[in-house]
């Protein structure tokens, strides 16, 4: 086990379990976020800034461009979800943008209270997002894309990450 993570993770070919282990990386790097916020910690830190300033984006992305629009005109219900979920990703990326420089310089003095305060926030919101989306869309998701759909988000999130990918 590596960060809370399974030792072989789903591929492309299984967008929905590369989505679900991507959560508990969020998870897990929130987890070494507020740690931080008590011991900093300059690899830690740089840990922390790399993968919510790379691998986050590109995970709202996958599904902004792919996953939400293929079940968002199901019913009104799941337009709503999309929607706030939508939302959310754009108070995370603005609290991303009020942490990340301090993040990555590390201040000697401490983080200042705005740090803290947007740090703790956005550690809340991702951990309700996180669950929201596997309890409720990702489930839905599964239940409402075809075989094909699937493969087409894989391949797209495949591509966007710049892998090669092919389906089976």
């Amino acid at each position: 086990m590596n960060n809370g993570l399974p030792d072989e993770l789903p591929g492309f070919d299984d967008p929905i379990g590369m989505l679900r282990a991507c959560h508990e990386k969020i998870l897990a790097h929130c987890d070494l976020l507020e740690g931080l916020l008590d011991t900093p910690d300059q690899d830690s830190a740089t840990q922390v800034h790399r993968y919510f300033s790379t691998s986050a984006p590109l995970h709202h992305r996958d599904e902004e461009e792919d996953l939400f629009p293929r079940i968002n005109r199901q019913s009104l219900k799941i337009a709503e979800l999309v929607h706030n979920l939508k939302k959310e990703h754009r108070e995370l990326d603005s609290l991303w943008g009020r942490i990340a420089a301090d993040l990555k310089s590390l201040p000697q003095t401490g983080f200042s209270e705005d740090f803290l305060v947007a740090a703790r926030e956005f550690c809340r919101i991702n951990r309700t997002h996180v669950t929201v989306e596997n309890m409720e869309l990702l489930p839905m998701a599964t239940g409402i894309l075809s075989h094909e759909e699937l493969g087409a988000v894989g391949e797209s999130m495949a591509a966007r990450s710049g892998v090669h990918y092919s389906a089976l």
